[in-house]
């Protein structure tokens, strides 16, 4: 090469560094510092929400590839929510044709106390706004393509604390392409799977669960207003129902392992309204099955002393409703029977907060003689007793014919405890005038 032109190939690339050196002092003039960025995302978040937030600290590289990194924040509220640390990681492509397209949003070590959540959905249901985007800025056709949520704290509304994992992935439209959410350290392992079925709205769905399954498909529609309706159809296998609510942080009264159908039913404007709105249906069958907390046995001569114990079932089962409501799910176990031995047993019953209110009929001579039985308390301490009017046919039953007259005694009294509440009482009856001519 001549003296000339290895001169021209320095200055070319003297001058290539030079305008790289002097794009890249451009690029840090026109984006923030660290303190204005956390002061910027502060101001936009309670812009849209209506609830302060603090950050800790926040920071943005471009190399070796764009990433916006915040720390330590906690929402201006009695209960605040808090995030250790959030890493947002752009696409830089999209950067340039001022679109917003986000590679992947990672969360970790976060706490959601339930009721400081539920307070931005009411702010936004009195009027907060989104987001908005000045200059031209849009969303790319995938605006966030995965999110990670790692040790995610729920509080739910009795205190209890569950930590959660999660992996998904994300399709145009935000449909979700797979995705998984785990129980952070549950043993058995609890996890939820979804797989979309090539680009439909139809997902694989596979729950493992107290040592079980409950798999099956889900689907999603939006109607011609807009709202979206999910549907899904579930199949119980197996499921050890003990182990699965104690991975929940809850303790169930039956102990035994599940088998049935669950269909699921949902409709709302959004994912948030979804959950709101969420009903579930469940046909179950165990067999065999521990009742904890009082003695069936028991419960057909002395109901007041039923309490406690425990009574082993050959079989239970049932329907199941469940519906999310303000105040927390609402359950309602209907066309219940179970059989133990030779005692069998019908009933109905509604839970709420663990509240218990029901009723059964414990029949000792199958579908013939019944005793029945009010429950109440709660699911921890359950009550069993008779009614009133089942009470006292059941003392005039004794009287007469003790043990099976107890029973057919209770039933008359449940008879007419039911004849009185629907207001038909029964017609009064004089005596008949005497006859002289009898004695």
């Amino acid at each position: 090469m001549s003296r000339t032109r290895r001169w021209i190939a320095i200055s070319g690339a003297a001058l290539a560094v030079l305008l790289l050196a002097g794009l890249a002092l451009w690029v840090r003039a026109q984006l923030p510092s660290d303190e204005t960025l956390a002061a910027e995302l502060a101001v936009r978040f309670e812009e849209a929400s209506g609830i302060g937030v603090q950050i800790g600290s926040a920071h943005w590289a471009l190399r070796p590839s764009p990433v916006i990194e915040v720390d330590g924040v906690a929402t201006a509220q009695p209960r605040p929510i808090t995030v250790q640390r959030i890493v947002v990681r752009p696409r830089l492509a999209s950067l340039w044709r001022r679109q917003l397209a986000i590679g992947e949003i990672e969360v970790s070590g976060a706490v959601l106390p339930r009721a400081s959540v539920r307070a931005f959905r009411g702010r936004m249901d009195a009027g907060g706004q989104p987001l908005a985007f000045a200059g031209g800025w849009t969303f790319a056709q995938v605006p966030v393509e995965r999110v990670r949520l790692r040790d995610v704290v729920w509080i739910d509304r009795r205190d209890i604390a569950l930590a959660y994992d999660a992996d998904v992935r994300f399709d145009p439209q935000w449909r979700p392409r797979e995705g998984e959410l785990r129980r952070a350290g549950a043993s058995p392992p609890a996890r939820l799977r979804i797989e979309r079925e090539g680009d439909e709205d139809r997902w694989r769905t596979l729950i493992d669960a107290g040592s079980g399954s409950w798999n099956g498909t889900a689907r999603l529609e939006t109607g011609a207003d807009g709202r979206l309706r999910l549907s899904a159809a579930l199949a119980p296998r197996n499921v050890d129902l003990g182990a699965l609510l104690a991975t929940f942080g809850r303790h169930s009264v039956v102990e035994g392992r599940v088998n049935g159908q669950t269909e699921l039913r949902a409709e709302g404007e959004n994912v948030a309204g979804l959950i709101r709105s969420l009903h579930t249906r469940t046909r179950f069958t165990l067999a065999p099955a521990t009742l904890s907390g009082f003695d069936l046995a028991k419960a057909v001569t002395a109901p007041n002393a039923a309490r406690g114990g425990q009574t082993r079932l050959d079989t239970l089962s049932g329907t199941l409703d469940t519906q999310a409501t303000d105040d927390g799910v609402l359950l309602r176990y209907s066309d219940l029977k179970a059989k133990s031995g030779v005692l069998t047993a019908s009933g109905s019953a509604t839970v709420l907060n663990r509240r218990l209110d029901g009723q059964a009929a414990v029949d000792i001579v199958d579908g013939v003689v019944g005793v029945p039985l009010k429950l109440a308390g709660t699911l921890d301490a359950p009550r069993v007793s008779l009614t009133g009017a089942a009470l006292a046919g059941a003392a005039v039953g004794t009287a007469v014919l003790p043990g099976v007259g107890t029973a057919i005694g209770a039933r008359i009294g449940q008879a007419m405890d039911k004849l009185l509440e629907n207001g038909e009482p029964a017609p009064a009856t004089h005596p008949p005038p005497p006859n002289p001519s009898r004695r």
